[in-house]
């Protein structure tokens, strides 16, 4: 028997995560779950953790105020879904866990990347694009590991290992008049999530 792992979405519409189709799931579906997992293995210095969702759109953000040029709004959607998979596998996998867990789930979360990029036609990474989101994504996770998770500033150095400056100023505050470095409701930052989704298909179609 060919071996499945079916999910139930938030629509009804199931996933295989082992081989995944690119249009098992809806946009909306991807933005709930995304809202829904969460990052820091869940733990936070606030009332509630902070979602894959809200740092994704953080991400975003800053990444776009690294270049003169605008990024089209493709290379925005990447942006935007470049921890896609981890929201159809409702899991946030630190990169040392990663390691650890080894091949077999280097291959599906592949498959699962490979399904979303295929899905929104996402362009593939140059060098330079590569690079910027790799310093805007660290850079947002450092800010967070302390305004978000409760990190000591010399553990993110010292046990963390990110040499990164942390950022004081949210980048989502300008955008959503938010309080900063707070984690949104899951409700808030799936609708906030799927708007801008929504917004960068439609510009890119």
């Amino acid at each position: 028997m060919k071996t499945r792992a079916w999910i139930r979405l938030p629509s009804g519409k199931h996933l295989d995560l082992i081989n995944p189709d690119p249009q098992a799931w809806l946009d909306s579906d991807l933005a709930d779950r995304l809202s829904r997992t969460y990052r820091w293995g869940g733990e936070s210095c606030w009332p509630r953790p902070l979602s894959v969702a809200q740092h994704s759109l953080n991400v975003l953000a800053l990444r776009s105020t690294m270049t003169e040029t605008p990024m089209s709004a493709g290379a925005a959607l990447r942006e935007l879904l470049h921890d896609g998979e981890e929201g159809l596998l409702a899991f946030d996998c630190i990169s040392p866990l990663k390691a650890v867990l080894g091949a077999p789930f280097k291959e599906v979360s592949d498959r699962l990347t490979d399904a979303i990029v295929r899905r929104y036609q996402l362009p593939a990474w140059d060098d330079m694009d590569y690079r910027l989101h790799k310093l805007a994504d660290e850079l947002i996770a450092a800010s967070e590991a302390v305004h978000c998770a409760g990190w000591p500033r010399n553990e993110v150095l010292d046990v963390l290992q990110i040499k990164l400056p942390i950022l004081e100023e949210d980048p989502l505050v300008e955008i959503y008049d938010c309080q900063a470095w707070e984690p949104w409701p899951p409700e808030l930052a799936c609708q906030r999530f799927l708007a801008k989704m929504n917004e960068l298909i439609t510009s890119s179609s």
